[in-house]
């Protein structure tokens, strides 16, 4: 069967020539309400949106054949990730694709808010400014400054590399940054938020959002000694990173230096937002992607992450995928479908559900691929208890409604009297007994074996009807 695509939002032309010259059947309806949109999705095996199509849980309540989600830029806030990932649904952003172009907004914002750029522009367009009194525009110069990046992914790291190039001194927060430092020691890591902040003479915020991250910069930390009165917020991540009134009492109070944000906790912002009235204040309308290059990028990336993973279920830029991968080399798709073969053999095992399902790995190879096999072997675990669908992007969420545990275990060396590269499954059941556990591996012919069933030891090749 054709594979069919729905485009619900505006894409560059370049994105939409990919999908023709890719052969895949799609169509391009803009603007569709909830309904509108619930009504259409199930015809089609993946949907492409930008900002404005609102893919609620209401959208994907009957998904009917519908296998992915592609954002073609980064934020997924319009996309209901709960209810994608509970229908099996893979949602994917382009994320790399905006990199450059955020990144530079942000130090746009950074320049225009020392050096006092848009209001000396205003008041000399206007007439305002008196020429002897332009000294009232006078800035503040970044050489020499300390600037804190919060997150230190992609746009993070590419801000630090062109504020080193300022002569800035650059230190970073990030909680899932284990590393000492970053960017080969020029970037020095902070473990303690409120410790990093009260060094900062600028901070820049690059994070996914969420709670974890919810007003980071709050009242308590602006009005309580954490800040330097010379500081300079930077945010142009996801609104809610700071608390906005906060700030602008901050700016009045001159608890700190100025603000410019590009995002907002309400978008679009009220027209009485207390910001506005300020001064040392930069305010753009959601413009860190929204460049002509970028534009074009994360349409066509979004166009091909679609299509890779529909023709030949590669996984780009996943959202909710777990950091599963599908799209093994010759070397390691083996291991996936032994994973595979080895669930099903142990569901046929154990009739009286689970507990707990645990995947040992031993080797190298098998050790970074553990999450994708235990995911794996999980849905053969699973599938004869379910009646609805269950597939390696909803798995997880499938067995946490259940109490299932899922755990990974990694080992450098395999069980005695075993070589190579063993994954062993074991399934524990509700009260608490272990059921059974498969050890296998692969062979130099690339075919799977079990080589251990409890403590039953052979070399089969798990295929066809089997009686154990």
């Amino acid at each position: 069967m054709a594979l069919k695509i729905l485009v619900a939002d505006k894409l560059a032309d370049e994105g939409l020539e990919f999908l023709k010259q890719s052969g895949v059947a799609f169509d391009v309806k803009v603007g569709l309400k909830e309904d509108e949109l619930a009504a259409a999705v199930p015809e089609y095996d993946a949907l492409i949106v930008r900002s404005s199509a609102k893919v609620t849980a209401k959208v994907l309540e009957t998904p009917g054949k519908l296998r992915a989600i592609a954002r073609a830029g980064v934020g997924v806030d319009n996309i209901d990730l709960d209810a994608s990932t509970s229908k099996g649904i893979l949602v994917m952003n382009t994320a790399e694709a905006s990199t450059l172009s955020t990144a530079e907004h942000a130090l746009a914002l950074m320049m225009s808010l020392a050096r006092k750029i848009p209001a000396a522009h205003a008041g000399l367009k206007s007439g305002a400014l008196e020429w002897k009194k332009r000294s009232a525009y006078q800035g503040t110069q970044l050489a020499g400054k300390t600037l804190g990046i919060v997150g230190l992914g992609r746009i993070g790291r590419t801000v630090a590399t062109r504020a080193l190039a300022f002569d800035m001194t650059v230190i970073g927060f990030d909680p899932y940054f284990t590393a000492p430092t970053a960017l080969d020691g020029k970037v020095k890591m902070v473990r303690d938020f409120d410790e990093f902040l009260g060094q900062l003479d600028v901070i820049t915020f690059h994070v996914p959002g969420g709670e974890g991250t919810k007003h980071l910069i709050n009242r308590e930390r602006l009005f309580g000694g954490k800040v330097k009165p010379n500081l300079l917020i930077v945010n142009d991540s996801r609104g809610e990173v700071i608390d906005e009134f906060a700030v602008a009492d901050a700016i009045k109070e001159k608890k700190i230096a100025g603000a410019a944000l590009d995002v907002y906790q309400t978008e679009p912002p009220a027209k009485d937002h207390p910001l506005f009235g300020l001064e040392n204040v930069v305010l753009t309308p959601h413009l860190g992607a929204s460049t002509d290059e970028a534009q074009t990028a994360v349409s066509v990336e979004a166009c091909k992450a679609i299509v890779a993973y529909l023709t030949n279920g590669e996984i780009r830029g996943a959202v909710n995928a777990g950091g599963i991968k599908l799209d093994l080399p010759p070397d390691e798709a083996p291991y996936a479908d032994l994973a595979t073969r080895m669930g099903t053999l142990l569901a046929g095992l154990c009739e009286g559900g689970y507990k707990t399902i645990t995947l040992r790995v031993h080797g190298a190879r098998t050790q970074k691929l553990a999450n994708t096999l235990l995911r794996l072997a999980t849905v053969e675990l699973l599938k004869p208890h379910l009646a609805t669908p269950v597939n390696v992007i909803n798995v997880e969420h499938h067995a946490r409604l259940r109490g299932i545990e899922l755990a990974q275990i990694n080992e450098p060396t395999p069980p005695q009297g075993l070589i190579g590269d063993i994954v062993e499954i074991r399934a524990d059941a509700p009260d608490g007994k272990e059921c059974h556990r498969v050890l296998g591996t692969v062979y130099a012919d690339g075919l799977p074996r079990v080589v251990r069933i409890d403590d039953y030891s052979m070399d089969m090749i798990p295929e066809g009807n089997m009686v154990l």
